[in-house]
């Protein structure tokens, strides 16, 4: 049996990251620039590396049995409870002052997904799976989360972060999608993928996540009735290419034009 931990434990975690994140968001910060493949800019800054690091020490404090995996300081541990963790996910938005950046916080099990929280300090809000359900909270209290049960690609709302990436994955059918769509939005980072949990938001597609861009959402939106998979409709716990669906029959009609 495996020592899991309840979302308490979740929201002690996004607390000490919020308390550090808050202390450096919209003030004056020297940023630092990351070299990862793909990305013209990939900022990181002290905010990024503070919030981490105060939520590392508390799962080690609590499970120092759990492995964990984080942006800024990579993998430490193993075992078949994992940690997944991205202190500031959005740093771009972040240096910007706009509020779609959020700490994300997944857990998996033998490399399942089964609970996460993406927690926005700034606005109040958190999303969260607790292994069996997903539920939003704010200052006006807690409900349950459900995406939308029906719909097309005629009537879907699809958002992608920037489709400047996609001439990089000729592969990947982005226009063809954006054209079946209603409507193409962008820009939203981890927020445009717990709006989807919330009922928004129909499709996000992102051709290369990494692990700790996209393990904390898996629960969130497969508990809120979701789907998440990779392009060849298989597991998205290690990132490539994603597709987050509001249902099943959106999310494989949406596959058929993206790999057609």
């Amino acid at each position: 049996m495996h020592n899991l931990p309840d979302i308490s434990f979740f929201h002690r975690l996004a607390d000490a990251a919020a308390n550090v994140a808050l202390a450096y968001y919209r003030k004056p910060i020297e940023v630092e620039e990351k070299v990862k493949p793909g990305y013209r800019f990939d900022p990181v800054t002290i905010a990024d590396k503070k919030a981490e690091q105060v939520i590392r020490a508390l799962i080690s404090g609590e499970f120092p049995d759990h492995a964990v995996l984080g942006e800024e300081f990579g993998e430490s541990g193993q075992g078949p409870v994992k940690w997944i963790i991205d202190p500031i996910d959005g740093t771009r938005p972040f240096i910007c002052g706009i509020p779609v950046w959020g700490t994300l916080i997944g857990l998996t099990v033998d490399g399942k997904a089964c609970m996460g929280m993406m927690s926005q300090p700034f606005t109040g809000e958190r999303f969260w799976a607790t292994g069996t359900e997903a539920w939003t909270g704010g200052a006006s209290g807690s409900s349950r989360l459900q995406t939308k049960a029906a719909g097309s690609l005629a009537t879907a709302i699809l958002h992608t972060n920037s489709p400047d990436r996609f001439p990089d994955f000729p592969d990947i059918n982005f226009a063809r999608l954006k054209d079946a769509a209603l409507m193409t939005r962008y820009g939203g980072e981890c927020y445009a993928f717990a709006m989807l949990a919330a009922g928004q938001i129909d499709l996000c597609l992102e051709p290369s996540l990494q692990p700790y861009d996209i393990a904390a959402l898996i629960p969130i939106i497969e508990q809120a009735g979701g789907v998440v998979t990779n392009l060849d409709g298989k597991s998205a716990e290690d990132g490539g290419a994603v597709l987050a669906s509001a249902n099943h029959h959106l999310h494989e009609e949406a596959l058929s034009l993206i790999n057609g």
